[in-house]
C-alpha cells in the first residue's frame, strides 16, 4: 500500500516527468510540489517508492524517473483526465462522418495521429457471424499441402503450407472430415477461442492442421489494421534514440499480425484499455505504451481504435481522444 503522502509526490513526480522529459530530484519535488515536507522527508518517501518499484533512477542523475510499474499506479489511481477541447471535437466530427466504411477507418486513423502526434491504429470492421463451412486439405508434396477454406458467406482462401512431418493424403481427408464434423457452421471468432482449450485434446496431426485454419484466417485479417503517424515516433527523443526499440516497432507496423492480435484482444475490454511498456505479452515493447477503446456497429463490437507511442506519454490527454473517437466511429459507421 501506498500513503497519501507518497501518492501524492508519485502523482507529481510523473506528471512533472511527462511534461519535461527529466529526472526529478527532491529538491524539484520539495520546492514545487506544495507539500510542507523537508528535502530529508522527500528522500525518504521517494526512496520507499524506489524500492516498491514504482520510481528509478537513471545511472546519469541523481533524480528519478516513473517505471511501468510507477506509469501503472497513476493511470489506475492518480490520473485526472482532460476532456477534449471544442475545437478537437470539432474536427474529429467533421473527419469521421457516415462514408465508405474504409475511408471512415482511415479518417480516424489519421485523426488519432494528428491530435496525440503519435500513431494511431484502427482494426476494421470485422463481418460478424461469418463461420466455417468447409475445409479441405490438399497434398502437393510430402509435407507440402494446400489449404482450402470455404466460410459461410461464400469467401473462398487458400493457403500452402509446411507440415512439421511428412503427413499422408488418407490423414488429410481424416483430418477434414473431423474439422467439417466438428467445427462447420461455427463462427470464426468462437473458433478460435474453442480450438485454445480443445487443441491440446485432438490428435496431434488434426491439431497442427486445425491450427494451421485458425492461422490462415487470422493472416487474412491481418490487412485489416490501419496505421497513421508511424514517422511521428521518429520525433519522439525517449523513443528515436533507441534504434533497436525503433526496428521492432517498425516492424510490428509492417507485419500487423503481432498488431492485430494485440487489438483483438482489446477489442472485448470494457471501454479504454491501455498496456503500458511490456505489459502485453503480445507486443512486449518496454519504452511504448497502447492506449485502446473498442468500437461497435449496431450494438455490437466489430472492432478497436488506438494510439501507440512512448510510456512518457499524457494519458490524461491521449485517453478522451481515444475514447471519443470510437464513440464517433460507432456511430458513423452505424449510421450506414
Amino acid at each position: 500500500m501506498i500513503n497519501e503522502r507518497a501518492q501524492t509526490l508519485l502523482k507529481f513526480l510523473v506528471e512533472r516527468y511527462i511534461a519535461d522529459g527529466q529526472p526529478i530530484g527532491s529538491r524539484t519535488l520539495s520546492k514545487f510540489s506544495g507539500m510542507e515536507l523537508s528535502a530529508a522527508s522527500i528522500r525518504n518517501v521517494m526512496a520507499d517508492l524506489e524500492e516498491m518499484g514504482y520510481i528509478a533512477s537513471p545511472h546519469t542523475s541523481a533524480g528519478r524517473i516513473p517505471t511501468p510499474k510507477g506509469y501503472r499506479f497513476f493511470v489506475d489511481t492518480l490520473l485526472t483526465i482532460q476532456p477534449l477541447e471544442h475545437m478537437e471535437q470539432h474536427a474529429l466530427r467533421e473527419q469521421i462522418r457516415p462514408d465508405d466504411p474504409r475511408q471512415v477507418v482511415t479518417a480516424a486513423s489519421q485523426m488519432l495521429s494528428e491530435l496525440t502526434h503519435f500513431a494511431g491504429v484502427v482494426m476494421t470492421p470485422r463481418r460478424a457471424g461469418v463461420g466455417l463451412k468447409h475445409v479441405e486439405f490438399m497434398p502437393l508434396s510430402e509435407r507440402r499441402v494446400l489449404l482450402i477454406i470455404v466460410a459461410t458467406d461464400g469467401d473462398v482462401q487458400n493457403r500452402i503450407f509446411v507440415t512439421e512431418k511428412p503427413i499422408s493424403p488418407s490423414q488429410l481427408v481424416e483430418a477434414a472430415n473431423y474439422i467439417n464434423a466438428h467445427y462447420a457452421g461455427v463462427d470464426f471468432d468462437l473458433l478460435r477461442e474453442r480450438v485454445k482449450t480443445e487443441l491440446a485434446q485432438l490428435h496431434r496431426d488434426i491439431s497442427s492442421l486445425m491450427a494451421a485454419v485458425v492461422e490462415s484466417r487470422d493472416q487474412r485479417n491481418d490487412s485489416g489494421v490501419v496505421v497513421s503517424g508511424e514517422r511521428n515516433l521518429l520525433d519522439v527523443e525517449d523513443i528515436s534514440s533507441n534504434m533497436g526499440s525503433l526496428k521492432r516497432l517498425f516492424n510490428l507496423f509492417e507485419a500487423k499480425s503481432q498488431l492485430y492480435e494485440l487489438l483483438d484482444v482489446s477489442q472485448r475490454a470494457d471501454g479504454v484499455k491501455i498496456f503500458i511498456g511490456g505489459e502485453s505479452e503480445t507486443v512486449p515493447l518496454d519504452e511504448f505504451s497502447l492506449v485502446t477503446a473498442p468500437y461497435e456497429v449496431d450494438g455490437q463490437i466489430v472492432g478497436t481504435v488506438g494510439v501507440i507511442g512512448p510510456t512518457r506519454m499524457a494519458y490524461e490527454r491521449v485517453i478522451p481522444i481515444v475514447d471519443v473517437t470510437a464513440k464517433l466511429l460507432s456511430s458513423a459507421l452505424s449510421q450506414q
